[in-house]
């Protein structure tokens, strides 16, 4: 695929969907360095982040690996409650960075379809009023997590729609399956009438740009509120299928968050309970965080991290002293968002505020937790 540094016309945005942990932001981690060659120095990406709760983190992974514009969308679902924001903050990114192309990743619960419609209806009010420098739907894309596939299929209306309503499926986290868990995910695709849908395997998150841009994005840009029988009525159906706490360490003791004590909490949570933990954290100095293929992330001077959990695996990434962090995060010792399955929030939030799991580092204070449960 040849992409150009300027765009002739509207604005090609891709949509980039999948249920909690799929790997959606490792995807475009990997495209980024493609479309941004030496043949494309001045390449312009634009990320639009729905968040989970209101801390932004992903959205922050994304700004320090030179994508050239970043808007989130916190504290709600982009395909209901936030889905009027969308044009306004379009708009922004088109303002102020000129992107040459827009990636809308949506959080774990998203409805696509939903997106595409609403992409499609600015795409015809922009053609309508005249304005210029408007939008074109590239494409939905769903990436599907192999491994963790089959705990959640039977059970998340919301990972079969996010499934349906696609241009491009990318399957990923396979490596560490047998052929036959594959075969099993892909039958269970195709159960869902998505035979006509393209499929590929990433390489440990890794697909070409040619495949995953440029894409037959027919069903999506023809898409229409008739079609997709949408109504309001989903917006408790999806929503409930997850509940969020928000979690806030103060104080100043010991200098930093106690690493041991916070291993522990990420070795001991159950994948069925625990989908996704998220946090912008000061390490006391004398730690070392550790990712969980038991890499070090950092030395043992401690300092500021981004925290990515998801189905019993995580990795610390240093946040550089020159990176400016989104208004969620910044000067907090800790500010982390726990996504969970049904019903477990109530237990989660006993469990954390008992103690001995997020604490400051030494023998004095132990600083002030608070835990809220958001949705």
């Amino acid at each position: 695929m040849t992409v150009s540094s300027t765009t002739p016309g509207p604005i090609p945005i891709t949509i980039i969907t999948g249920f909690l942990g799929s790997g959606k932001t490792t995807l475009i981690l990997n495209l980024l360095p493609q479309l941004k060659s030496s043949a494309n120095p001045s390449y312009k990406l634009a990320l639009l982040k729905n968040e989970f709760g209101d801390l932004a983190v992903d959205s922050q992974l994304a700004s320090s690996s030179a994508i050239s514009g970043v808007q989130e969308l916190l504290n709600g679902c982009i395909c209901c409650n936030l889905v009027g924001q969308l044009g306004p903050a379009l708009s922004e990114l088109r303002e102020t960075v000129n992107p040459d192309r827009i990636i809308i990743e949506t959080s774990g619960s998203a409805f696509p379809a939903t997106l595409a419609m609403e992409v499609n209806r600015l795409s015809k009010s922009n053609e309508e009023t005249g304005e210029g420098g408007g939008y074109v739907l590239d494409g939905v894309v769903s990436v599907i997590d192999v491994e963790n596939w089959k705990g959640y299929e039977d059970t998340s209306y919301t990972a079969k729609i996010q499934a349906k309503y696609t241009d491009l499926i990318v399957f990923n986290k396979w490596e560490g399956c047998d052929e036959r868990r594959f075969d099993e995910c892909l039958d269970r695709v195709h159960d869902l009438e998505l035979d006509h849908v393209a499929w590929v395997k990433s390489d440990k998150g890794w697909v070409d740009m040619g495949v995953v841009f440029g894409v037959d994005g027919g069903l999506a840009r023809d898409l229409t509120e008739e079609q997709h029988g949408h109504g309001h009525d989903h917006k408790h159906d999806h929503q409930s299928e997850v509940e969020v706490l928000s979690i806030e360490l103060k104080g100043t003791g010991g200098g930093g968050v106690d690493a041991g004590k916070l291993s522990t909490l990420l070795k001991a949570a159950p994948k069925d309970e625990v989908y996704r933990i998220k946090a912008v954290l000061t390490i006391a100095p004398g730690s070392v965080v550790r990712n969980s293929d038991d890499d070090s992330a950092g030395d043992d001077k401690g300092g500021r991290y981004i925290l990515n959990w998801a189905f019993g695996r995580w990795t610390f990434t240093p946040i550089g002293q020159d990176t400016s962090e989104h208004e969620s995060s910044n000067g907090v010792l800790l500010r982390m968002t726990m996504i969970l399955a049904r019903y477990e929030s109530n237990k989660w939030k006993k469990k954390l505020e008992a103690g001995g799991v997020l604490e400051l580092a030494g023998d004095g204070e132990k600083g002030e937790l608070v835990v809220n449960k958001i949705a």
